[in-house]
Formats: structure tokens, sequence, C-alpha cells
């Protein structure tokens, strides 16, 4: 799972191909949005912020660096109306940012914890759900993907809940 099969970046968004996985970030459209002045999926407007360090940018999956220009913003993942769509806080970058350095699992949130929320086609929450330690993240996307009836997979902060990227079967 960790030989890249494709790897492409818009100007504002960022998809990760990897054998048998393909990991998203946040879409080109949002960022196009709240980058803008737009407004969020609450209908606020972005809240810019200088990074401290270590907040996780969802446009180029990787941690911010200090001084970083940040956009904090209410975001909704991509699921069908159901009652398990939700809308949490994430980072991006102010400004377009590079595509990250290495396909597949964001590798500054290896040995990370994380919720891997798995959903049906319906946008219900599936039983697959479950924890994982960071030891082997992309061993733990496969189990749940594997799951029948599982067509996508949300990787979440555990403390604090917040989307972090999707995952479906490339």
């Amino acid at each position: 799972m960790t030989t890249a099969t494709q790897t492409s970046t818009t100007t504002s968004g960022t998809t990760r191909s990897t054998t048998g996985v393909r990991i998203d970030g946040l879409p080109a459209e949002v960022l196009d949005i709240v980058r803008s002045g737009g407004v969020d999926a609450s209908g606020n407007p972005p809240v810019r912020v200088v990074a401290e360090g270590g907040e996780p940018v969802r446009c180029c999956l990787r941690n911010a660096r200090e001084g970083e220009e940040l956009v904090l913003f209410g975001y909704a993942p991509p699921l069908p109306a159901s009652p398990y769509r939700e809308t949490g806080a994430v980072f991006a970058h102010a400004r377009t940012c590079p595509a990250p350095p290495a396909p597949g699992y964001p590798r500054e949130w290896l040995g990370r914890p994380q919720v891997l929320r798995a959903y049906d086609e319906r946008g219900w929450i599936h039983p697959a759900t479950r924890t994982h330690d960071g030891s082997d993240p992309e061993a733990a996307l496969a189990q749940v993907l594997a799951e029948p009836g599982v067509v996508q997979v949300h990787s979440r902060n555990v403390a604090y809940g917040c989307w972090m990227f999707r995952v479906v079967a490339a």
C-alpha cells in the first residue's frame, strides 16, 4: 500500500493515490472560496491566523510551520445528506501551497492516533469505524475499507474530532 501509483495536485486541493487507496485533502473549490474571503460551510467568514507551528493543515496534509499564514474555517466533508453529516473546524494555508512531499499516508501524521470513521453509500456511519494507534495507519485503513458496505473513510483527530482527510478505494 505504500507504493505510489499517482500523485496529482491542483492549485488548491490535494489528492494522493497509493496502491489500493486515494487520500483526499480539502477540495480545491472549497479552498478557493475561503481563501478569497467567501464564507465557510456554516456561513461564517474564515478566520486568518498565524501558525504557532504544528496545526494540521488539510490542504497539503502536513503540520504548519511557525509563522505560516493560515485560515481556520468550518468544513462539511463530502457525504450524502444524512443525519451523520457534520461541520467542523479545519486549518488550511491562506494561499496556494505546494503538493505534499510524498504520496501515501501523510508522513508528518504517522504515529498520530486517529479515528477512522467509515461511511456507507447513504452517508451513514458504518460499524467498521475504529481508532488506530498510529503505528500502521495504512494497514488500519485497508482493513476498514475492506469491510463490506464501506465506501469512504474520514480520518479524524482523536481529541478534537476534527476532519483530517478522506480515503476511498482507488
